[in-house]
């Protein structure tokens, strides 16, 4: 990956839907070459997916909350399907801890959480919950160094 491919790669998760031409004008090469750069981040898998962006309380998704559960290993291979088919598990993620898995959830209700956290309880165990008042930095990409950045970076 080059400064231009990281680059290309800041300016899609500010704007996934940017065209090739702003991307060229940015990048300063020609739109079938900003094309071929992205279909090579894509096949080595750099790229992974292009995603919108969502006001959940706008469609009344109104509770976001982590939920944390305390699994025994065996229990996984029950665990992850079940949880992969449950729409409001915005993501899931195996972690340290006391905890195995935390889960980032959105519901229309406090009422509909505490049904989905009752359910997980008596499913598999326990749960410690932690219901989201406000977000101060929204899901956001990492933005790439380019190589100069790099380099200085390293020479300090």
């Amino acid at each position: 990956m080059d400064k231009i491919d990281r680059k290309i790669i800041n300016l899609l998760q500010k704007n996934a839907r940017a065209s090739l031409k702003e991307l060229s004008k940015e990048c300063f090469i020609s739109s079938p070459a900003i094309a071929a750069r992205i279909n090579k981040l894509e096949r080595n898998g750099i790229i992974t997916g292009y995603h919108t962006s969502v006001n959940m309380e706008k469609i009344n998704f109104h509770v976001k909350a982590f939920i944390q559960v305390q699994l025994e290993p065996r229990q996984k291979q029950e665990f992850y399907p079940y949880i992969q088919q449950i729409p409001n598990v915005i993501e899931c993620n195996c972690v340290t801890g006391d905890y195995s898995e935390i889960m980032e959830v959105v519901f229309p209700s406090t009422t509909d959480l505490d049904d989905f956290i009752n359910t997980i309880q008596q499913r598999f165990g326990k749960t410690s919950t932690q219901i989201v008042f406000s977000t101060s930095v929204e899901h956001r990409g990492v933005k790439l160094a380019s190589a100069k950045d790099t380099a200085d970076s390293e020479e300090v």
